[in-house]
């Protein structure tokens, strides 16, 4: 999108906010559901590892070597999005991951370890491509509502791992095997995302663009030359966006895969109490992704992110060294909300230019998604010598270098919505 379509839609305001709205819901819906297959599965975690008699060390061991089939889709996925598109990547990305996590609940079946890490790195190539392309979307339909509407979207994902938390605290209450409990959420999910993206925004040139539909010269008219995908990873404020996500996704990661078994460990809760402890985080963090388009459109992204830093340092570390349930709640409750907005936000900050969106926002999530993913197993790995909640406590040092970023996920001044003013 450049500027003539940006004018366009601007000219046929009525129509492109009403596409821009149903996108918006077929969006929101696709957050939903990568947060309800996601959630699906490590909600089982403490499951698997009682089923199959495995320490942290393994389970951290199987995580990251899991993780490893983002880690390397990621940097690819901005292409894939440019050739294919959004709608599709999407599908094909939630086919590949279903296939994954299919995979992985037949592994834990078996019992067979070296399958259960093979199975979520294919699982977690898809992840990669569906999280870079839905991101996108929400950008492009950021920017056809002229609202920060992106934590909505992160809400969306963060309401979906509720959603799935809870399923599967009943089903581990209940007996029901991480297995089965994992292919019906695959089966659910890959048949409603297929619908869904049939609502995405028209495409041109495999970016988002909702001018496309309204005005069908504008589809018609040339993008300008593209750079190479790998060139946004040459850019400072690209770069430093991805420190900043960094320390967001770590911070979130860590609490989806290791928070219920910390509280199990600290507090001698079941594994259906530990779950519903991250249950509590993740209802926190979708209520301030929920109430963060009004605090962005207020305040800016600047001062929200450090809100929520501060907020994510106390949380943590009242979590860490509380002595009693309701104290660890707490905490656990300030983590949640601190850990909300840092990940959406970078990724409208990579976002503000629609030519270059799709390889900033791939560069993005790989330094992200890196730590989302790589980060909490290695976690597991130094549990083994310190335990849980005190291996979390490593956490607090990126989430204080990352106050010193935050300035930079300041739009540009042609960006910014109206009345929207970052501090700095």
């Amino acid at each position: 999108m450049h500027m003539s379509r940006i004018d366009s839609m601007r000219a046929d305001e009525p129509d492109s906010r009403q596409l821009a709205r149903v996108a918006f819901r077929a969006t929101f819906g696709v957050f939903v559901l990568s947060g309800f297959l996601f959630a699906s599965w490590v909600s089982r975690i403490p499951t698997v590892r009682t089923d199959l008699d495995v320490g942290p060390a393994t389970i951290g061991t199987i995580l990251l070597v899991g993780s490893l089939g983002s880690v390397v889709a990621l940097p690819l996925a901005g292409a894939v999005v440019m050739r294919l598109g959004t709608a599709r990547t999407v599908v094909a990305a939630t086919c590949v991951a279903g296939a994954g996590f299919a995979a992985l609940a037949g592994s834990v079946a078996l019992g067979n370890l070296v399958l259960m890490a093979a199975s979520l790195a294919f699982a977690s190539v898809g992840i990669a491509g569906w999280d870079v392309a839905m991101n996108l979307e929400g950008a492009m339909v950021e920017r056809g509502l002229g609202r920060a509407v992106m934590p909505m979207f992160h809400a969306g994902f963060s309401l979906g791992t509720v959603a799935g938390a809870g399923v599967g605290a009943l089903a581990a209450h209940l007996g029901v095997s991480p297995s089965w409990h994992v292919v019906a959420a695959v089966v659910a999910v890959v048949a409603l995302v297929t619908v869904a993206v049939r609502r995405f925004l028209a495409e041109t040139g495999g970016t988002p663009d909702v001018s496309a539909a309204t005005d069908p010269s504008a589809a018609a008219v040339p993008a300008p030359p593209r750079r190479h995908p790998f060139a946004a990873w040459a850019e400072p404020r690209t770069l430093l966006i991805g420190l900043l996500v960094l320390s967001a996704a770590l911070t979130e990661g860590a609490a989806n895969d290791w928070l219920g078994l910390a509280g199990i460990e600290a507090f001698d809760l079941t594994d259906s109490g530990g779950a519903l402890m991250l249950a509590a985080f993740l209802a926190a963090m979708t209520a301030m992704r929920f109430l963060g388009t009004g605090l962005l459109d207020r305040f800016g992204r600047v001062v929200v992110l450090r809100l929520c830093i501060a907020l994510a340092l106390t949380g943590l570390t009242l979590f860490s060294l509380a002595p009693t349930v309701p104290l660890g709640v707490v905490g656990v409750v300030l983590w949640g909300l601190g850990a909300a907005l840092g990940f959406p936000v970078g990724m409208s900050a990579a976002s503000d230019d629609p030519l270059h969106a799709a390889a900033r926002v791939s560069v993005v999530s790989s330094i992200g998604y890196t730590a989302f993913l790589a980060g909490p197993p290695l976690l597991g790995l130094l549990a083994e010598h310190v335990g849980y909640r005190n291996a979390l406590l490593v956490i607090l040092l990126p989430l204080a270098v990352s106050l010193l970023v935050t300035r930079v996920a300041a739009p540009p001044a042609d960006a910014r919505p109206a009345g929207v003013q970052d501090a700095t």
